[in-house]
């Protein structure tokens, strides 16, 4: 009866601690790169026509369809995107953005780019 009533009340502690939590994700540091022209039209890893001109990312692992907040700290630029393709297949980059996603963050620089990120619920 004792163990019962113990595993009774730590499952409800646990309960209660859970769903009061305020959990804030916490930012990630990346350099990300993009993609344009000469995959624009091109189906994606989701099945979708790729677009350079919508807010989209490729990504090695992320579920299809997840947002992710980028941030440029320099000058303090944000974009939202979601993932719609894999990649990029180059060491030490974590993300590919669409021309626009970067044009957003970064206008008027061209190759990679430092950001931080986090994954939005």
């Amino acid at each position: 009866m004792r163990l019962s009533k113990f595993i009774l009340l730590a499952t409800l502690f646990l309960f209660l601690f859970s769903c009061g939590t305020n959990y804030t994700p916490t930012y990630k540091n990346a350099t990300v790169s993009w993609y344009g022209k000469p995959f624009h039209g091109r189906t994606t890893a989701n099945g979708e026509k790729y677009n350079m001109h919508k807010l989209t990312a490729a990504h090695k692992k992320l579920p299809f369809g997840t947002k992710v907040l980028l941030i440029n700290p320099e000058n303090n630029k944000k974009v939202i995107v979601r993932i719609n393709d894999r990649g990029p297949f180059v060491a030490g980059r974590e993300f590919d953005l669409s021309k626009k996603a970067f044009s957003k963050l970064a206008p008027n620089q061209r190759g990679i780019l430092k950001v931080r990120y986090k994954i939005l619920k």
